[in-house]
């Protein structure tokens, strides 16, 4: 993760670095068209999560709502064709019902993660952006809320090698649309490896994924 870390800095030193260089600040062309310059910005917003490749018949998993928040940086590599790194805060999880010695419960885990995607952006107009690419994820960490009527327990996990895998392997697709460096955004995330152990009826095996919405600023 540090070595993640270290590339997105120097990322956001060289675009720095270049604006310097002109000896006045980046300004977008005559039609505000800025494809073809480094940004970078912000983003925050809402996700919208759950899991899926479930085990145990009995257990049903329902999404629930989260926050995300991170920078990225734009890099051009052409008009319409450049990369997107981001480093992202984002609350994953799900909402879960069972049974337990002959009553029901309420379950709800909150998955707290560093999410790195490295995107290819296609831009075919000044006004959109297409996103799509692989994405690690660390986890930070993990809290379980379980009510069974008369018990209500909190419960923060400790993450450890033998019940959940601190990086995950994942991939992003999303579409955004632009304003003068504003911009409103839409994008979907998957886990492609599992993020725990064999898992059971109550815990089950399972691998996150989110809708995001949201909004962000582009600095050019």
């Amino acid at each position: 993760m540090n070595t993640l870390k270290k590339t997105v800095c120097a990322l956001m030193i060289l675009a720095a670095a270049n604006a310097s260089a002109q000896g006045e600040p980046i300004k977008p062309t005559a039609d505000g068209d800025n494809r073809d310059q480094f940004g970078f910005g912000i983003r925050a917003g809402l996700n919208i999560s759950n899991v899926y490749d479930e085990e145990g018949e009995d257990f049903i998993a329902d999404s629930k709502t989260g926050f995300y928040g991170g920078a990225f940086v734009s890099v051009p590599l052409g008009t319409i064709i450049g990369i997107q790194p981001e480093v992202i805060y984002s609350q994953k999880g799900f909402k879960a019902t069972g049974t337990f010695l002959g009553g029901s419960y309420d379950f709800e885990r909150t998955t707290s993660y560093l999410d790195i995607p490295l995107q290819l952006s296609i831009k075919p107009i000044p006004q959109l952006t297409f996103l799509v690419g692989p994405q690690f994820s660390y986890l930070l960490e993990t809290k379980d809320d379980f009510n069974e009527g008369t018990i209500t327990l909190v419960q923060e996990e400790e993450i450890t090698d033998d019940n959940y895998k601190k990086g995950v392997i994942g991939a992003v697709v999303g579409v955004e649309t632009n304003w003068k460096g504003l911009f409103v955004s839409a994008r979907g995330g998957w886990d492609i490896t599992k993020t725990d152990t064999d898992g059971d009826s109550t815990s089950p095996r399972y691998k996150n994924q989110v809708i995001q919405f949201g909004l962000g600023y582009t600095f050019y």
